[in-house]
């Protein structure tokens, strides 16, 4: 039996020149949630996150709050879709991206295009790619001996989530899982997958009560 804990990253700057930084607020978070996850004698054998500096933050900050003899290590599986890129291209000239409603409109508009498959062609990662580079994370996760940390973005988890709803979707229906899940994952929250002998499960999604109610955050 195998159990993933998948951790979103910690509140990265929004509206910033450089997005993928993490706030204050977001090392904070990330801290609270490893000395949480101590507290509940929880000592992972392996930490994983993707490529993006704010997942490698954000796994660092829950290392040191846990103070866990562990080093985290790259697995690029992990990494988000490109929907900063995607919310670039999808807007027209003079439209403020920075405007969390703009971006907001944006963000909706392009990823429902792109997780429909039908425009593969436009894309560097298509919907399909996203899936099985997805898939693969997890696989190499649950491979793993012993309790796995895998800290990733709303994307991968939405798509973890939804194959546990329904592990035998196809892409079209994933989609519309996915989109109920990436879109209301708490920063520094944790989502937890279990692996036994009747296969792969979801115990929990977006656990975030180990965070007080000023540090509650969405991007």
């Amino acid at each position: 039996m195998g159990l993933v804990l998948l951790v979103r990253h910690g509140q990265a700057s929004f509206g910033a020149d450089d997005y993928d930084v993490l706030t204050e607020a977001g090392l904070e978070q990330s801290r609270i949630l490893g000395r949480s996850l101590a507290g509940q004698g929880l000592a992972p054998a392996a930490v994983v996150h993707g490529r993006l500096r704010r997942q490698r933050d954000t796994a660092a900050a829950i290392v040191g709050g846990g103070g866990w003899a562990v080093t985290p290590e790259v697995d690029e599986g992990w990494d988000e879709f490109d929907h900063v890129g995607m919310v670039a291209r999808g807007g027209t000239p003079g439209e403020d991206v920075t405007d969390p409603r703009v971006f907001q409109r944006l963000f909706d508009e392009v990823t429902v295009r792109w997780s429909s498959g039908a425009h593969d062609e436009e894309y560097d990662e298509p919907w399909p790619a996203f899936l099985r580079r997805t898939d693969g994370a997890l696989d190499r996760a649950f491979a793993r001996a012993g309790l796995t940390v895998a800290v990733s973005s709303g994307g991968p988890i939405g798509v973890v989530c939804a194959r546990m709803i329904d592990p035998v979707a196809p892409p079209d229906a994933v989609a519309r899982l996915w989109r109920s899940f990436s879109t209301v994952t708490v920063n520094a929250s944790v989502t937890r997958v279990l692996e036994g002998s009747s296969g792969r499960r979801l115990l929990s999604f977006n656990e975030h009560a180990h965070l007080p109610r000023d540090l509650i955050t969405y991007r």
